[in-house]
């Protein structure tokens, strides 16, 4: 494995336990994706792994280095892109590129080429010479995976890299992220919040709450797991959870109340809906509005977790 952990603890004072026996095993070549929301401890798993924290128990080894041991030789074979731009907003790209590899010691002749290559692969050639602080929100993003990348690294380490990106900008890098995989074989573990992302860029993820990992596997093995269709019904006013959940025995499993929200599973969500509103009409229940829809990792999460991920990362917020 190109990237292991196991049973990593980390408590920061007064007693925040961010780790709680995280374990990860990462293959060569492999997109793998760490979901949860902010505060389940995925930027502290990272800091553990790139060198920059140490764990109160546990190990872990990357590129065959054990981060303890010989953090020198794990640096060299990393490259880490920050929740925050690592870039000098007052340099140009393309010298903030070069300094990257001149803290690696690469040869001027050979960096300089392996800059160029950079700003043309990222498109920001045409920018080369202008000050980082000149650039888009998607630009700069870019320049930091290229800062990443100078040193060619075995493994990749991408802690949020779409946050506060526009939709267009976060689709380009997706693509970028996608062939370094591919076509390099580099090794990626990403960290992130969002669903989508996780479900289109992971080979494998790991869905983490409360320091540890839950449930781990392909986006569609978790997703299959879940027989059927889910059901997400809006309820009106405040309903009683006991009224709700007695009128819905017969017709699904694994009914959730949340607040108003009601989300369940049924084999053919296409054929229980009428049902589901009729036993919910009986029982004084008002409904809203209902949707069907296939399993998404949303609903993996409620399954393994208990609740919403946009209720988990509202409550960490």
């Amino acid at each position: 494995m190109h990237v292991e952990a196991h049973h990593l603890v980390k408590t920061y004072p007064p007693g925040v336990r961010a780790l709680d026996g995280l374990s990860i095993s990462i293959a060569p070549g492999e997109i793998f994706g760490l979901l949860g929301p902010n505060g389940a401890g995925k930027s502290t798993a990272i800091k553990i792994l790139t060198t920059l924290a140490k764990p109160d128990e546990g190990t872990a080894t990357v590129a065959g280095h054990d981060v303890g041991k010989h953090p020198d030789r794990v640096r060299r074979a990393i490259g880490v892109v920050a929740q925050k731009s690592g870039s000098d907003p007052l340099a140009t790209g393309r010298d903030n590129l070069m300094l990257q590899g001149r803290l690696y010691r690469m040869p001027t002749r050979a960096l300089k080429q392996r800059v160029d290559e950079l700003l043309d692969r990222f498109d920001l050639a045409d920018a080369a010479d202008r000050a980082a602080k000149t650039y888009s929100g998607g630009m700069l993003r870019r320049l930091d995976v290229a800062i990443g990348l100078v040193h060619q690294p075995e493994v990749l380490f991408l802690d949020e890299p779409t946050t506060g990106l526009d939709p267009e900008a976060r689709a380009a890098l997706w693509q970028e992220i996608e062939h370094l995989s591919a076509a390099e074989g580099l090794t990626i573990l990403l960290t992130t919040h969002y669903l989508e992302e996780a479900d289109q860029l992971a080979g494998r993820l790991a869905i983490v709450d409360r320091g540890a990992v839950v449930v781990e596997g392909t986006p569609e093995e978790l997703k299959g797991e879940l027989r059927g269709d889910a059901i997400h019904v809006q309820l009106r006013g405040a309903p009683d959870q006991a009224a709700v959940k007695a009128a819905l025995t017969t017709h699904v499993r694994d009914a959730r109340l949340n607040g108003t929200e009601l989300s369940a599973r049924a084999d053919d969500g296409a054929r229980t809906v009428p049902a589901v509103l009729a036993a919910l009409d009986a029982a004084g229940v008002r409904v809203g509005s209902v949707t069907v829809a296939r399993p998404s990792l949303d609903d993996v999460y409620l399954r393994h977790v208990g609740r919403r991920f946009t209720t988990a990362t509202n409550e960490e917020a």
